[in-house]
């Protein structure tokens, strides 16, 4: 669905429901912010970054097999778009989505892939039934404290639970600078999210022993196909469509000063955690 915490970053991760000392936002508001994708789903779908081929590759380095054959659970997810890239690669994948919107999204990108109602706190998995459990932009909407016994115990011996997320390249002016300008205008930390993507917030309990692997990538997008990334992010779906609009609109021109051929180049590192159970 989106990415980690309580910031919003400028071109692909969206934000969490935790602060940055890792703190879970209240319920209402991390509810609301959780179920703001459906009425966005078919500009979430034709927007967000994909993940890089390099990302599954680490996947299948780490778990020491390859996803051809591999049956999947896809929690949280969303329009399909890792859902997609998973299948390519000859996983054997069924889906889990909470959401109305995204569901219908996915089903109309994937009509061949199964989708089913449910969230990773409470899977609608039988035990043993999965070699691994992946989730693409989603771990933080769950309670660690639930989810990851669920994805123990839907995972077969052996196992894995594979979760990942797009984070912007904060090294790169253009995409620093965008994110001073999102600070400013929402009142967040962008900069949380890369402090958050690691073990201890993934599984506070410390059941889990997880090996972290990065990819850098890139695309190169039209300045309003980034924008209409960034806006189908949690934090502006939630904040007013006047107030999202106004810093979209001074946004475009910022980036059109930056990128006068109207093509910006969003650089991400997409941040790998896995763990394997026990064989």
């Amino acid at each position: 669905m989106t990415t980690p915490p309580s910031a919003h970053h400028p071109t692909g991760a969206g934000p969490t429901p935790e602060s940055p000392a890792g703190h879970r936002a209240p319920e209402p508001a991390r509810t609301a912010r959780a179920h703001s994708f459906n009425a966005a789903a078919a500009q979430y779908a034709a927007n967000r970054p994909s993940y890089p081929p390099a990302l599954f590759d680490a996947i299948e380095d780490l778990t020491g097999r390859p996803l051809t054959g591999t049956r999947v659970a896809d929690v949280g997810a969303g329009t399909g778009i890792a859902t997609a890239l998973l299948h390519a690669r000859g996983a054997d994948v069924v889906a889990v989505e909470p959401g109305v919107g995204m569901a219908a999204q996915f089903r109309r990108s994937l009509p061949g892939v199964p989708v089913i109602r449910g969230t990773g706190d409470d899977l609608p998995l039988a035990d043993a039934s999965v070699d691994l459990v992946t989730y693409a932009q989603a771990w933080h909407w769950t309670d660690p404290a639930r989810a990851v016994p669920e994805a123990l115990r839907v995972l077969r011996p052996g196992g894995a639970l594979a979760l990942w997320w797009n984070t912007d390249a904060l090294d790169v002016p253009w995409i620093a600078e965008a994110a001073a300008r999102t600070e400013r205008h929402f009142g967040i930390d962008v900069s949380a999210e890369k402090r958050n993507v690691n073990a201890r917030a993934a599984d506070p309990t410390g059941r889990l022993d997880f090996t972290r692997r990065t990819v850098r990538w890139s695309r190169r997008v039209p300045v309003d196909t980034h924008l209409a990334n960034i806006g189908s992010h949690s934090v502006f779906l939630v904040h007013g469509a006047e107030h999202t609009a106004a810093f979209l609109t001074a946004e475009r021109e910022h980036l059109l000063r930056t990128f006068p051929d109207g093509f910006v180049e969003e650089v991400y590192e997409a941040v790998l955690l896995l763990a394997e159970t026990p064989a």
